[in-house]
């Protein structure tokens, strides 16, 4: 704790000072999870150093942690204690600032809700150098704690969150439900979010005929017979395609639907998409068309097809500029039609379906707005749909789908996440979010008018974005992808995921 409250001491007078400037600056966390360019000529304010974890508390059920806390490290300090948080991001570097600043919502979302719902008290350095600490009941100060969540740190620098933990069991019971189309998929989400017994749901679409809604329910008790499911090893399957598997081979309309079920080590399901993150690592193979799809190349490359190392990758190589990965919010009602149009307009498949409670606004979490004329049928719960995959390869084009997609989203009455690529202009851009008078007077109240705004943070210039030109080298296919393979290897991020001590070794079953 000495260290901490050294480093918040420091952080405070440095805040000071460029505030006594108006001088803006952006936090350098020393990892992202975000797909938008960086920009360089901004004064940066480097945190990376806040990544511990000062405490757990078995008492409080809480635990105590510095932003820059990636999701792995958090899960390991809570389950010797038989504890986990409510909400745990699917990627193990995903940190718990970034949740809280940005959006995280995931398959225990549609009873939590969005990270920073499972959070109990902040502290912050506003731009003022200010310390300050707050909760969500705080009466001075819970429009802090509400602007902050998902204002991408635009209000101030999260330090420290106390976050509120939940009894862990051994074992997630994990049921597949194959279903034969997008209706079906859609209305069968709607159902299981109400099942008391359900503490996770999300689904897959492979197509438009073939999806698997999954659903987990802790427990400390497993058949012997039932060998655990990990998914963490090197020659494990891929979730994902292990997912593609159950289920019936051939439902027809009107056939009864097959579930399949098994039991997965707690840990091992929360960070059962780490490997190929989701699908998105197939695409490393579309773009290495010498490498095989195959089981044996996914062991071989493992260290390099974990979440950590692909973004590593993606950003090194340039390939971010022209990969789609965007989460969209999407009413239930109009989810169908949605995904009608992303089969045709950029056939990306697969497709994640994630049920999450809905934030009112004023907020900068994604919400949804029926389009007029769609009656209501799911009230307070929405859809993400997570759409990634190659987007067109010239600038342009690829800019002009984005646009159309963001244009395809709102007519729809979705919105998107704020971490990738987002190029709405700015009086669109505040309209959807009611205008910014709200937040300007957030700003104003807290001392940081002079910080960029969350516009300014996420907004791509569609005109120098068309006209990019990347280095020669990237263009080059393979170089390109060689290079950020390099940068990569460079992390030593690989070293993270074979020394992680969250994985099942069988020896827990036992106790």
């Amino acid at each position: 704790m000495d260290k901490h409250l050294k480093t918040l001491q420091s952080l405070s007078k440095t805040l000071t000072t460029l505030y006594q400037t108006r001088t803006p600056y952006r936090i350098n966390h020393g990892s992202t999870n975000s797909t938008r360019p960086r920009p360089s000529n901004t004064q940066q304010i480097d945190i990376s150093s806040l990544n511990n974890v000062l405490s757990v508390n078995p008492h409080s059920k809480t635990a105590l942690v510095e932003p820059n806390v990636p999701m792995d490290k958090l899960v390991e300090a809570t389950l010797p204690h038989g504890l986990v948080p409510p909400v745990v991001m699917e990627f193990p570097g995903i940190t718990a600032g970034g949740g809280f600043a940005g959006t995280a919502g995931e398959s225990s979302s549609f009873k939590h809700g969005f990270f920073d719902e499972t959070v109990s008290k902040v502290e912050m350095v506003l731009g003022n150098g200010q310390i300050v600490n707050f909760t969500p009941e705080d009466p001075d100060k819970k429009d802090l704690f509400l602007g902050a969540a998902g204002a991408v740190g635009t209000l101030g620098v999260t330090t420290c969150l106390e976050i509120k933990l939940m009894p862990a069991k051994k074992f997630v019971k994990t049921k597949y439900h194959r279903t034969s189309s997008i209706s079906e998929a859609v209305n069968l989400i709607r159902r299981e979010v109400k099942n008391p017994q359900n503490d996770y749901v999300d689904g897959i679409l492979f197509s438009k005929n073939h999806g698997v809604v999954v659903t987990g329910e802790l427990t400390d008790v497993k058949p012997p017979a039932s060998q655990p499911r990990t998914f963490s090893g090197a020659w494990d399957e891929w979730f994902y395609l292990h997912a593609q598997k159950q289920g019936s081979p051939t439902p027809g309309p009107g056939s009864q639907q097959e579930v399949t079920e098994e039991y997965i080590p707690l840990a091992e399901y929360l960070f059962r998409y780490d490997r190929g993150g989701f699908w998105v690592g197939a695409a490393a193979f579309q773009y290495f068309k010498f490498v095989p799809f195959t089981r044996f190349f996914r062991w071989f490359l493992d260290d390099f097809l974990h979440t950590r190392m692909m973004y590593r990758a993606l950003h090194g190589s340039g390939e971010s500029a022209r990969f789609i990965v965007q989460d969209i919010a999407m009413p239930f009602e109009t989810t169908e039609q949605f995904v009608n149009y992303t089969s045709s307009s950029l056939n990306i498949w697969p497709l994640w379906l994630c049920p999450l409670k809905r934030r009112p606004p004023p907020t900068f979490h994604p919400f949804t707005t029926l389009p007029e004329g769609v009656p209501q049928k799911e009230e307070g719960m929405m859809l993400n749909v997570g759409v990634w995959g190659w987007g067109p390869k010239q600038p342009r084009e690829f800019v002009a789908k984005n646009r159309e997609l963001e244009n395809k989203v709102r007519e729809l009455g979705g919105m998107k996440w704020l971490y990738a690529h987002t190029y709405y202009p700015q009086e669109e851009f505040w309209g959807m979010y009611n205008g910014r008078e709200w937040y300007d007077k957030l700003r104003e109240k807290y001392n940081a008018s002079h910080l960029p705004s969350v516009w300014d943070k996420v907004h791509v210039d569609p005109e120098a974005a068309g006209n990019k030109k990347r280095h020669w080298l990237k263009r080059q296919v393979p170089l390109g992808g060689f290079y950020g393979i390099w940068k990569s290897i460079q992390s030593k991020d690989y070293m993270l995921h074979r020394d992680a001590t969250w994985k099942w070794n069988g020896e827990e079953e036992s106790k």
